[in-house]
């Protein structure tokens, strides 16, 4: 049964990050575990995006976009953020702000080279992963009655 422990910390990983944190804390995973199966899953979807994301993004827009308002403030936002940024920026708060569809589908559709996607992804996926990792292991307790 430690599998589908695994595979729900994972699975949860690469909806939302810190969802595979919290799971894999409140399952009584170590650190070191909680942290890689949550950067695993959360790059399992930066791969898959990556690779199909244009073609997921035109699905998406097909089927929910043709009312959808172009100029929002949060667009704006998320446009603002990438010129000022780029991918750095971007990667640094898909696990924190955004989620990893989200962040991917954004580096994705303002035309990032795939191998800068992957990398800066990668970095920031490990990074929060162990950050957040450590302090929900050790906070999390008393933070989320765990």
């Amino acid at each position: 049964m430690e599998i589908i422990k695994y595979a729900t910390v994972f699975g949860l990983s690469m909806l939302k990050f810190i969802l595979g944190i919290l799971t894999g804390t409140s399952l009584g995973f170590n650190i070191g575990l909680t942290a890689l199966l949550t950067v695993a899953g959360m790059m399992a979807t930066v791969v898959i995006l990556t690779f199909l994301g244009n073609e997921f993004r035109q699905k998406i827009k097909a089927k929910f976009g043709k009312n959808k308002k172009l100029f929002t403030s949060k667009n704006r936002k998320i446009v603002r953020v990438w010129q000022k940024y780029g991918i750095f920026g971007v990667a640094f708060l898909t696990p924190l702000l955004f989620s990893p569809i989200v962040g991917t589908l954004i580096a994705v559709s303002f035309g990032e080279k795939k191998h800068k996607i992957l990398i800066y992804m990668l970095l920031s996926a490990v990074f929060w992963g162990l950050i957040l990792s450590v302090f929900i292991h050790f906070f999390g307790e008393k933070l989320f009655n765990f």
